[in-house]
């Protein structure tokens, strides 16, 4: 949800994309941390975003930082994605506050910054070693208005993108809806009465820790038969690292769409399972809309018919036929998130 009355910033650490551009912001994107910075429309100010992740390459993991800068429409001005060793908190501040003096706009005094994390994140701690280390009971805020000299607010990734997504997006219009980010990891974002929805502590929406087998691989999170440890980005090229050695994600869709049977039966088995899990959500939510964002989506129909297969097997009929759809930020979804995050701290905005 947006938190009118006191100063704003996002940051969001998840797997990444390649950043674009957008409107009248500025930012870099570093694959650990993502940030935002904005004007405020006035000229005179600016908002910082960050979106952090761990991406898929080549090779298997990789992080980078993302940094953009903004004005108060949540408009995108400029960013840029660097990539970086996981060498912890202060070496991805570091490098995004870098970042951040290169793209600076020159529009006037950081006014406030978006950070977003691919971790759970309770009071603006980090609450979970195994899922993103190096940030672990660290107060993400503090150390980021620290070293940018603003006030920070900190998100997690799939909120991010889900913010994104209502604000200009495939979820515009809707009072509610779901965004569910796939990459290395899997996490939703939801959106109720057209506010982002935390739960009791902030860690709401942590779909890829369903459980849709007891007797399944163990999960990073320490359970077992986790709906991440099925549909991630990783699984996936894990399971097709005899046949597609070295393969990106990107690789394997194209391989699928030109009839690799193996691919093909990856990314659908995921999908049926990824319906399976959003029956449960859709079930007790009742969104508008379902969007696939993270790696998801650049499956397109490869994915996206499987699992709205899953959804119709296992859903009430009254939430079986609502729309999924892949992501049309795609990888910027985090970082545009953390733009608006920051930019809609109407505290912070001076004349």
């Amino acid at each position: 949800m947006s938190h009118r009355g006191v100063p704003s910033g996002g940051v969001d650490l998840r797997n990444v994309r390649r950043p674009g551009w957008r409107d009248n912001r500025r930012g870099a994107e570093i694959h650990g941390p993502e940030w935002a910075h904005c004007p405020d429309g006035r000229g005179r100010h600016a908002r910082a975003g960050i979106d952090g992740d761990g991406a898929v390459r080549e090779q298997g993991a990789d992080r980078h930082v993302a940094v953009a800068a903004g004005d108060l429409t949540g408009r995108v001005l400029a960013e840029e994605r660097v990539a970086c060793e996981p060498d912890g908190y202060a070496s991805d501040l570091a490098l995004a506050s870098s970042i951040w003096e290169r793209i600076n706009p020159g529009v006037g005094p950081l006014r406030h910054v978006g950070l977003g994390l691919p971790a759970p994140v309770v009071n603006n701690v980090v609450r979970s070693a195994a899922i993103f280390p190096g940030w672990e009971g660290v107060d993400a805020a503090e150390a980021t208005a620290e070293v940018f000299d603003a006030p920070a607010q900190v998100e997690n990734d799939a909120n991010l993108g889900a913010l994104a997504e209502h604000r200009e997006g495939q979820a515009r219009g809707h009072s509610a809806a779901v965004f569910v980010k796939i990459a290395s990891g899997v996490g939703a974002g939801i959106i109720i009465n057209n506010e982002l929805f935390h739960g009791v502590d902030g860690t709401a929406g942590e779909i890829g820790h369903l459980t849709v087998d007891e007797q399944g691989p163990m999960c990073r999170c320490g359970s077992r038969g986790c709906l991440e440890t099925y549909t991630s980005s990783e699984h996936l090229l894990r399971l097709l690292g005899s046949q597609l050695p070295g393969a990106t994600f990107r690789e394997v869709v194209v391989a699928a769409g030109e009839g690799n049977l193996a691919a093909r039966r990856v990314i659908e088995d995921a999908g049926l399972r990824l319906g399976w899990a959003l029956a449960t959500v859709l079930n007790l939510l009742n969104p508008g809309v379902v969007i696939l964002g993270g790696a998801a989506a650049q499956a397109g129909d490869l994915l996206l018919e499987p699992t709205r297969s899953g959804l119709r097997r296992h859903a009430l009929d009254s939430v079986a036929e609502t729309p999924i759809v892949a992501s049309e930020l795609g990888g910027r979804a985090g970082l545009v998130g953390a733009v608006h995050l920051a930019a809609e701290r109407t505290d912070l905005v001076t004349s």
